[in-house]
């Protein structure tokens, strides 16, 4: 296996810019009008529920390994190289459900072609105000979101973070920023220094034994 020549450590946080929550959706046309008629589906019948995903442990599959850890379910993943093949599958019945983000999904939700079943973040999107959370529906520690933000290389001297910190931060006070954000269905969500550091570690520690719980169920024989 190819295995990674950097870590976590091998970088300096600067700052996060934006967080795009996870979402369980389905086609407008869907049987599955809650995240329980889904749950019970998978639950009635193990492993035979296609659900989509944007890639191997890509932040989507990773949320669908969380629920079936923590909801007792199995279902059939299918990995897909975008969102646009993704919608294209689901829309089309070829999958039966789909994960992805806020900002991708928003808007087919406002065309009515889609209907989404929970938000995978602690708070509701201002996006889609109307659509529960995990949390809401009794799965609190299933949180997923696809976060963008700037990190350099371990060793740069302070004054240089501190400024560039400046830069950035300053720059997502901007009006024009932050309406092209909104349009996006993207939250700003600026995390600096030291906390950005924890929000990174944070994600890794929930992320580490799902790959490798994802890795163990790929190995032949299992």
């Amino acid at each position: 296996d190819r295995k990674a020549v950097f870590n976590l450590d091998s970088f300096v946080p600067i700052i996060n810019q934006v967080v795009d929550p996870g979402v369980v959706w389905v086609k407008a046309e869907s049987p599955y009008k809650t995240l329980k008629d889904f749950l019970d589906d998978a639950k009635r019948r193990p492993g035979t529920i296609k659900t989509g995903a944007t890639g191997t442990f890509s932040d989507d599959h990773l949320a669908i390994l969380k629920l079936e850890e923590v909801a007792g379910i199995k279902v059939r993943t299918v990995q897909f190289n975008g969102f646009a093949d993704a919608l294209t599958a689901t829309l089309g019945g070829h999958v039966d459900i789909s994960f992805n983000n806020v900002g991708e999904v928003v808007p087919r939700l406002k065309s009515g072609e889609v209907r989404v079943l929970a938000v995978m973040d602690p708070q509701r999107s201002k996006f889609m105000p109307d659509v529960p959370t995990m949390a809401d529906l009794g799965y609190p520690t299933v949180i997923s979101s696809s976060s963008r933000g700037v990190v350099g290389p371990r060793g740069i001297p302070d004054p240089i973070v501190k400024k560039i910190q400046e830069v950035f931060f300053d720059a997502m006070k901007n009006p024009e920023y932050i309406e092209k954000l909104d349009k996006a269905g993207l939250a700003s969500k600026p995390i600096i220094g030291e906390e950005y550091g924890k929000y990174l570690q944070a994600i890794h520690a929930m992320a580490k034994p799902l790959v490798e719980k994802g890795l163990k169920e790929r190995k032949p024989g299992r």
